[in-house]
C-alpha cells in the first residue's frame, strides 16, 4: 500500500487545497505588444519561428518586472531595437481564444522605433525582423493580432477589450 500524502488532510482541506491551486494555476498571463513605428512611417514586425506568420513584437511580463521595463527587454530581444520612444496605450486585449497556448491579457503599446541594430536574440523563436510601409502589411498576423494593429493605425487610445 502506498502513502499518499495529501491523504492525511482533512476532506474540506483538499477541497480548499485544489480550490486554491484552481485559479493559482489557471491565471490569465499578462503580456505587452509593441506597435511600433519608424519616424519614416514603417511597421516593426517580427516573423514567428512556430508559425512562420508575422506579428507583433512582445511578450510576457516576467516576476518582479514593470510593463515598460517588459516592453523594452521583449522589443530588444524580439526585433533588435535598441532605442524605443513609447507613445500611449492603443488598449487591452483579452479575449480568452486569441492565443491557442494560454489566455493571455495584452497591453498594446504605440511606440516610435529606431530601426533594428542587431539580430534577435532566440531564432528559434524569431526568424526574422521587418519593417513595412502601411501598404506592404501582411494580410494575417499572427495570434490574431489584425485589430490590435489596425487599432494602432487608427490611432486608437485605451481601448478595452
Amino acid at each position: 500500500m502506498r502513502f499518499a500524502p495529501l491523504a492525511i488532510l482533512p476532506r474540506g482541506a483538499l477541497t480548499l487545497l485544489k480550490e486554491v491551486a484552481r485559479h493559482v494555476l489557471r491565471r490569465p498571463v499578462v503580456g505587452v505588444a509593441v506597435a511600433g513605428r519608424t519616424t519614416d512611417g514603417r511597421w516593426l514586425l517580427i516573423r514567428r519561428a512556430d508559425t512562420g506568420t508575422w506579428a507583433l513584437p512582445g511578450g510576457t511580463l516576467e516576476w518582479g518586472e514593470t510593463l515598460r521595463a517588459s516592453l523594452h527587454r521583449e522589443i530588444l530581444e524580439e526585433a533588435g531595437v535598441t532605442t524605443t520612444h513609447v507613445e500611449h496605450v492603443v488598449g487591452v486585449y483579452s479575449d480568452p481564444d486569441r492565443d491557442p497556448r494560454f489566455h493571455a491579457v495584452t497591453i498594446v503599446v504605440a511606440c516610435t522605433v529606431e530601426p533594428p541594430e542587431r539580430p534577435p536574440v532566440n531564432p528559434l523563436e524569431i526568424r526574422e525582423v521587418g519593417l513595412f510601409h502601411d501598404h506592404e502589411l501582411p494580410k494575417e498576423l499572427a495570434l490574431a493580432q489584425n485589430d490590435m494593429l489596425r487599432s494602432a493605425r487608427e490611432g486608437k487610445v485605451g481601448l478595452f477589450e
